[in-house]
């Protein structure tokens, strides 16, 4: 086993894989940015090494420090969490060259999947169904891409070819919107992924976004650990997860089950990782794309089969083989996630920043709540907005839904704005409770209503009320004078004095 592990990440990830390492006796390393000096995951480790300033490109991806940092105090292995570098062949391949392993798959299959473009052809040659759209490896020029896009049909995406989590990815619906689009989608996957390569790809209407994890060891031993439904997005940002997925049945989860092994062993996949698919109504499945890391939503699939991802990760960099065989996979319950982001819903989902000044997290039975903020962190505009994801098990569909709006009507955050009266709509959703959604839902067919009533309700008003509620509160305690009492004792030792006395 590993003496010392550098977590190459922040936030509640950084966190997540810092507790693993410990239930496992491991010894870690945390790395920060200035913004971060005094971040949860800084606290939990070991030992903790500034990295440089607040902004990514300076901090958490210069590999080249991190690196550095691992050789100096004696780490043996790095663990890239999910974003940043964790998707970057470079990365993985500077590592083995500093004889430091890599938890995560080889560079040569980060090569093949991490780029979407190069995976779509691989998954394609092994027989795996794709979507329709970029072919060949390689950079496209804007003017290769916008001959291209007619021939695909509109509506179509642009999506990055580094990295996910919506970033770098942008819906065209014409031919003249094409080429600013293609620039914005390019600025943006440069300063989230240090690369601005994109592809396009027909948007496949009123599917469900359906992923599949997979791990696999240096042994040639690969699983599968069921699907997670990813469909409630905003804008491709996954908001909700759950596993299994109520679309779903045990025939089409065995296909697409098998589809992701093959798919993973095309490319002679390690450790674990994540094939995306995209499913029709008549359930015809095509690959998306494969992410080559950890999930931010891993904690379903590990509530629903009793797994725990990020211990095996470190098992199979180690070099043992799977604790599992697909038979020992079973699937119960169920369990669904929010990711609590600070937003404001009142305001267009726009970013909220700020010092968290009061956090209550809700607790009970099937709640677990993955976070790294606590009262007094600070919320900066320069990482993802995601405070924390809320996770709750139930024995059925029904009663995870139940557990989930028990657990946001309890999580008190104060400080800054989130999503979470998103949450609660949501759970409330007629549609979402029957499963009937798909990746458009919350855009197109999902509303509101309670917020949109928010808006019209008279705030001076009710700061009136509050006003004078709190005035009569204190006038209260203003009238209330406490004398000393007449005696030098309570009355329970005057009664005993007055028997002793009387005896």
């Amino acid at each position: 086993m590993f003496k010392k592990i550098l977590v190459a990440n922040r936030g509640e990830i950084a966190v997540r894989i810092l507790r693993a390492c410990r239930e496992l006796g491991i010894d870690t390393v945390a790395v920060y940015s200035e913004a971060d000096r005094n971040a949860l995951h800084v606290r939990y480790a070991d030992e903790a090494y500034l990295l440089g300033p607040a902004p990514s490109r300076e901090s958490y991806l210069r590999a080249d420090k991190i690196i550095d940092i691992a050789r100096k105090c004696g780490a043996d292995a790095i663990h890239p969490g999910y974003g940043f570098l964790a998707e970057r062949e470079a990365f993985a391949a500077a590592c083995a060259d500093a004889g430091i392993t890599y938890i995560g798959p080889k560079p040569s299959a980060i090569a093949a999947m991490g780029d979407k473009m190069t995976a779509r052809d691989t998954v394609a040659a092994a027989g795996v169904p794709v979507v329709p759209g970029t072919e060949g490896k390689g950079a496209m020029r804007d003017e290769e891409l916008l001959a291209l896009a007619p021939k695909i049909g509109f509506p179509l995406l642009v999506k990055a070819s580094a990295g996910g989590g919506g970033k770098g990815m942008r819906e065209v619906t014409s031919l003249a919107e094409m080429p600013a689009l293609l620039a914005s989608a390019r600025r943006e996957a440069e300063s989230a992924f240090g690369d601005g390569n994109v592809y396009i790809e027909k948007l496949v209407s009123g599917a469900r976004h359906i992923e599949i994890q997979i791990l696999a060891d240096t042994h040639g031993n690969a699983i599968y650990l069921g699907e997670r439904d990813c469909s409630i997005q905003r804008r491709h940002q996954k908001l909700i997860e759950e596993a299994p997925s109520p679309f779903v049945d045990e025939e089409l989860r065995r296909k697409m089950g098998e589809v992701a092994v093959k798919a993973a062993q095309s490319v002679d996949y390690v450790n674990a990782g994540t094939i995306e698919f995209l499913v029709d109504k008549d359930s015809n499945f095509f690959f998306l794309e494969m992410n080559t890391r950890l999930q931010v939503e891993h904690p379903v699939t590990e509530l629903v089969t009793g797994i725990d991802i990020v211990a095996e990760q470190i098992r199979i960099a180690r070099g043992r083989q799977l604790s599992y065989k697909q038979q020992d996979v079973v699937l119960r319950g169920h369990a669904l996630e929010c990711r609590i982001n600070a937003e404001d819903p009142y305001n267009g989902f726009m970013p909220s920043t700020g010092t968290i000044t009061h956090s209550l997290l809700p607790t009970g039975p099937g709640v677990r709540v993955d976070t790294g903020v606590y009262p007094g962190f600070e919320i900066t505009p320069f990482y993802d907005p995601m405070i924390a994801k809320l996770i709750v098990w139930g024995e059925t569909r029904g009663q995870a839904i139940l557990r989930m709006r028990r657990a946001l009507e309890e999580y008190r955050i104060v400080g800054v704005r989130t999503n979470i009266p998103f949450h609660q709509t949501m759970m409330d959703s007629h549609r979402f409770m029957a499963g009937q959604y798909d990746t458009r839902f919350v855009e197109e067919r999902f509303s509101m209503p309670e917020l949109e009533h928010d808006q019209e309700m008279h705030y001076p008003e009710i700061a009136a009320v509050f006003a004078t509620l709190a005035a009569h509160h204190e006038a209260q305690r203003s009238a209330q004078f406490v004398m000393r009492n007449e005696r030098d004792a309570s009355n329970w030792k005057w009664v005993g004095r007055w028997e002793r006395m009387h005896r």
